[in-house]
């Protein structure tokens, strides 16, 4: 099975390196691409068996909008040479329980008949008590707590002909009501975004940058405040209640699985976006994804 990985950048070195580093290990170098919006080197050095692809950054309008589009008609291209396209952001993992599948080939294969996949998302998150990371760590070995996101639990991985928007798989009209929402036990996409102060306080700045410009169809308040944003993350995290993985699991599972929306609008099938009001520490096999 021909597997490949791709996403979109700007500046974020850090999560690209992670990103990098764990879908070499999966799928290997060579079948990741990186988009890079504006002309970096420093992104061909941190990832140096990568295919890197550049965009101009002259005019951010409709930023998201145009994103989309752009990754949509490379992942369809991609489609033509690979039997499926792994695309999330350069601080997403996704990752799977060695106890149901051995690779992401396994995974795919138990999901032959799929045209999507979603996982179960999360927030990773960086606590008082985590020591500051090296560029060399591996993120997952050294950050255990989480927080489970619908906003998160998102289409990560598509065959040719499906395309992602607003965190879901676009459909025709007629087909929205009984498109799948192939949502695999055991499948999870980790965000990084809080798994590193020190890396997020440096992105942030041009986010806030970004947010705050004169351009139509910027990205939204995240960006615009995120130095707030990021405060109130951490600020209502330590409020939270912690329960143990099995319990935070099936919860946040079930009621993912049992209400997608189907944004008629759009013609968009997504996750809802639920907040989970608790905690919780993950098992000591994702140290190892």
């Amino acid at each position: 099975m021909k597997i490949c990985a791709i996403t979109m950048v700007y500046r974020d070195y850090w999560a690209l390196s992670q990103w990098y580093a764990h879908y070499s290990r999966h799928i290997g170098a060579e079948h990741l691409y990186i988009v890079a919006h504006g002309r970096n080197p420093k992104i061909s050095e941190l990832c140096p068996r990568a295919n890197v692809i550049t965009v101009p950054r002259d005019d951010l309008t409709g930023f998201d909008r145009l994103r989309g589009h752009l990754l949509n008609g490379l992942q369809d291209g991609l489609g033509a040479l690979y039997d499926w396209v792994i695309r999330t952001d350069a601080d997403e993992l996704v990752c799977f329980d060695p106890g149901r599948y051995a690779s992401f080939s396994d995974l795919f294969a138990s999901r032959k008949r799929a045209s999507a996949l979603f996982a179960l998302g999360m927030n990773l998150a960086e606590t008082e008590e985590d020591a500051a990371l090296t560029v060399q760590d591996n993120v997952l070995r050294h950050r255990r707590k989480a927080q489970f996101s619908g906003h998160y639990s998102k289409a990560w991985a598509v065959r040719r002909g499906t395309h992602l928007v607003r965190h879901g798989i676009q459909t025709v009209a007629d087909h929205l009501d009984d498109a799948p929402f192939t949502f695999p036990k055991g499948v999870y996409l980790v965000h990084l975004k809080y798994a590193n102060s020190a890396a997020l306080i440096d992105a942030n700045k041009h986010r806030t940058l970004i947010g705050n410009g004169d351009g139509k169809g910027l990205p939204g308040k995240a960006w615009a405040q995120a130095e707030q944003d990021a405060a109130r993350f951490y600020s209502e995290y330590q409020e939270l209640a912690e329960i143990d993985w099995s319990l935070a699991e099936r919860r946040a599972y079930r009621r993912i699985k049992r209400d997608p929306v189907r944004d008629e609008k759009l013609n968009v099938l997504r996750a809802r976006s639920v907040k989970f009001l608790f905690r919780t520490t993950l098992p000591k096999w994702f140290e190892n994804c």
